[in-house]
């Protein structure tokens, strides 16, 4: 099993989040023929190692010809905006000015990222960040995810940073992340919108929840971009260090900004189990309700929706209720933490008139991903180890049904020749 965890002394942005992976051992030429399958044009991924403050990491850049620089790891504000509205980089940093980035919508950069050719997994994982990201701007300005103009964020060089960061977690084979407090700076920064404090709202509704360190630093430290990826991988790839563990790998990523009380850097750290869990013992909450007014394709709208704001698991049971009514009972698991979200959008997006909840105790498997050969191509398959041995093996459907389509064979095909390959 291998967990990566995030600790940041200077802050976070994609750029720094990226680097820090190059740094633990991804090389940028295994990043650089996927991501040219986003067809975002001409552009240049560099990296390079560099010290700093007695410190030694990498920090990248995306090169794209004919644009003026750009750099999220100067925390410049990687901002999206409503349409029409002129932006601004809000800080009062030292940057470039930027008058040849594009605007694309969500709806434009998810239908880039599924007509590349990036692995099912990092494709899953760069759209939950824009998701995230669409729906944390969409709240500020009160408009629909998909309505959302981003700007700096729909630039080429925010998006490299946002999939190349997804590309690398992959190539890493981590199974889990998490991240440590997140520091952020004080005062206000200057944008089209007015003057906005820090941290900026975008960011301050991504790390709604997450602990935060407030700084004496006089700059904004945790961008949108990487607030939503750490908190997307965290919520996705839950889960705490194998305990007992090892540091298998350390990277550090830099920004370029000199802060003034601290070194500008971010660590991974890549730990492996150092002897395997026997059994895994967690705490959730459930909440259910009873549903007989409500329309069955509000219920399967509302699924995804719960997922996405972090449940656990949602399923759906046929009841029989009062006056001989059909009905359904809508079961939600999720974190206690995720309590409120869950709450809120049930009473929202449903008919129900109250909702059941209680605490209840799980035993788990340990879980690990191996990557196994197919004559369909490279398989993730999920393996449950009960006692130290697999008892269950699971293809990554996404895999399959990528590979499936590709060589024109029935999925199940693809899903049994992965399940029967060892490696």
């Amino acid at each position: 099993m291998k967990h990566l965890r995030f600790d940041s002394v200077g802050g976070a942005s994609g750029d720094m989040i990226l680097a820090s992976l190059i740094d633990a051992g991804v090389r940028a030429n295994d990043l650089r023929k996927p991501l040219a399958s986003l067809n975002l044009g001409e552009f240049t991924l560099k990296s390079r190692p560099i010290t700093r403050d007695g410190h030694a990491g990498t920090s990248v850049n995306v090169d794209v010809p004919h644009a003026h620089d750009h750099h999220h790891n100067d925390h410049d504000h990687d901002h999206a905006h409503e349409h029409g509205h002129a932006h601004e980089h809000p800080h009062g940093h030292a940057h470039a000015e930027h008058h040849h980035h594009e605007h694309r919508t969500f709806r434009t950069i998810r239908g880039i990222i599924r007509r590349s050719k990036l692995p099912p997994r990092v494709k899953t994982l760069s759209l939950a960040v824009f998701q995230r990201l669409a729906e944390a701007e969409g709240r500020v300005h009160n408009k629909p995810p998909d309505d959302v103009h981003f700007h700096e964020v729909g630039a080429v060089d925010s998006i490299v940073d946002i999939v190349g960061a997804c590309l690398a977690l992959d190539l890493l084979g981590i199974d889990s992340v998490s991240v440590g407090a997140l520091p952020e700076g004080r005062g206000t920064v200057h944008c089209a919108h007015g003057i906005m404090p820090i941290p900026v709202p975008a960011t301050a509704e991504l790390l709604r929840g997450h602990p935060v360190i407030l700084t004496d630093e006089p700059f904004e430290m945790v961008t949108p971009t990487g607030a939503a990826i750490l908190m997307t991988w965290q919520e996705i790839l839950r889960g705490a260090p194998p305990q007992p563990s090892s540091i298998a790998q350390i990277g550090t990523g830099f920004g370029t900004r000199s802060l003034t009380h601290r070194p500008n850097l971010l660590r991974a750290l890549i730990m492996n189990s150092a002897a395997p869990r026997r059994e895994i013992h967690d705490e959730c909450l459930v909440l259910e309700c009873n549903l007989d007014d409500m329309n069955p394709e509000w219920i399967g709208a509302l699924t995804p929706r719960l997922l996405a704001a972090g449940a656990l698991d949602v399923f759906t049971t046929a009841i029989q209720m009062k006056k001989h009514r059909p009905g359904t009972l809508l079961t939600v698991l999720c974190q206690p933490a995720k309590r409120e979200e869950m709450l809120d959008l049930l009473f929202r997006e449903s008919t129900t008139f109250g909702v059941r909840e209680h605490l209840t105790q799980r035993t788990m498997l340990e879980r690990r991903v191996a990557t196994v050969k197919t004559p369909y191509g490279k398989i993730h398959v999920k393996e449950g180890l009960w006692k130290n041995r697999v008892v269950t093996r699971a293809p990554e459907h996404d895999d399959c049904a990528h590979a499936a389509a590709k060589h024109s064979v029935p999925l199940r095909t693809v899903y049994d020749a992965a399940k029967a390959s060892n490696k």
